[in-house]
């Protein structure tokens, strides 16, 4: 349903369920899924892939060029995966030559006045609380939690089940399953509430305690302290997730709060 104040490009491909509310703008090479809300005075531009059911709040500007001075005009995109909603005043900027596109994934719910730049990588069931700014090419896994006012520097990764106090200004990466807050940022123990709210059992979540013993309280070095974990503590889902995610690292992980 299109509002007569909106403005739709003609090669623009909309579900026909979808619902378009006035002063709308939507460029060019759009895509948007079937039972998808567009609130009033959103900007789509060129290259947006908009999935299916989600609600994209007053405001918000979905694959505008991105904010990087490398960037020469190259054909790419953003892709917002099925039932999310992007709240008021949300900017998602397209790709680069470097990886594309950006992607935003499905669940997720990204709080007013958070921008997402070029490249960046976000799972599915991500929270992205109000005013949070995410530098190009970051990576966040599944299920992640960041709090409002966050900063975080481009190329950081942050891992699945992680939770981020508010105003936390993010330079490392963060390891699956943690908290993480104060400031500069640490390590402030694991996300057990989490955890225990997406059905992992009490020896799941002691196991991951256990991993983190060894790489916050051992006085080990990161590398020393993967060793012995590998050596020590039996495999799991889990611990590989956590030796694969700290072995990957490029910009090293947040340390343990002192």
């Amino acid at each position: 349903m299109k509002q007569p104040f909106a403005y739709i490009h003609p090669a623009a491909k909309i579900h026909p369920s979808v619902v378009i509310e006035p002063f709308v703008t939507i460029d060019q090479n759009v895509e948007i899924g079937e039972g998808t809300h567009i609130g009033s005075n959103v900007t789509i531009m060129e290259g947006a892939r908009i999935g299916k059911y989600c609600n994209i709040f007053p405001g918000a500007v979905i694959s505008g060029i991105p904010q990087d001075l490398k960037f020469k005009g190259e054909d790419t995109v953003a892709i917002i995966g099925d039932h999310t909603t992007i709240r008021e005043c949300v900017t998602v900027n397209r790709g680069t030559a470097s990886k594309g596109w950006t992607k935003v994934g499905n669940n997720c719910l990204i709080m007013a006045y958070s921008h997402v730049a070029h490249d960046c990588s976000i799972g599915n069931n991500v929270i992205i609380s109000n005013a949070t700014q995410i530098a190009g090419e970051v990576q966040v896994d599944d299920f992640a939690v960041i709090g409002g006012g966050s900063l975080i520097h481009q190329f950081c990764h942050l891992g699945a089940h992680v939770m981020i106090q508010g105003g936390s200004r993010i330079n490392k990466d963060i390891p699956p399953y943690v908290k993480a807050g104060r400031d500069p940022i640490a390590y402030t123990g694991i996300n057990s509430i989490g955890l225990r709210r997406r059905n992992f059992t009490n020896e799941q979540i002691m196991a991951v305690q256990e991993i983190y013993r060894y790489l916050y309280l051992s006085r080990l070095n990161v590398s020393d302290a993967v060793d012995r974990i590998e050596a020590e503590i039996p495999a799991t889902t889990e611990r590989d997730e956590i030796i694969e995610f700290i072995r990957n690292s490029k910009r090293g992980i947040v340390r343990g709060y002192v």
